[in-house]
């Protein structure tokens, strides 16, 4: 077997934890999330009244979005 990137390897451990193959799967999912997007806090500080969002601030907004759609399915998965 090829050596894998340390992203697909994470996911395969992931896979591999669990004994139930449902829960496999919610661990890849979760394993995944990390790898491809990671928790990033929200910036700390007030922002001026009536100032619209950077372009960088909604990107994090995005990939957060992203992030909690997948865990989402996760945790769907793990209710099973």
């Amino acid at each position: 077997m090829t050596k894998l990137s340390p992203a697909a390897q994470a996911v395969l451990d992931a896979y591999r934890s669990s004994h139930l193959s449902i829960n496999n799967l919610a661990a890849a999912l979760r394993a995944a999330a990390d790898q491809v997007v990671p928790d990033e806090p929200a910036p700390t500080g007030m922002r001026p009244a009536g100032d619209v969002y950077s372009s960088r601030e909604i990107r994090r907004r995005q990939r957060q979005g992203t992030r909690s759609q997948l865990l989402a399915i996760a945790t769907e998965l793990e209710a099973q």
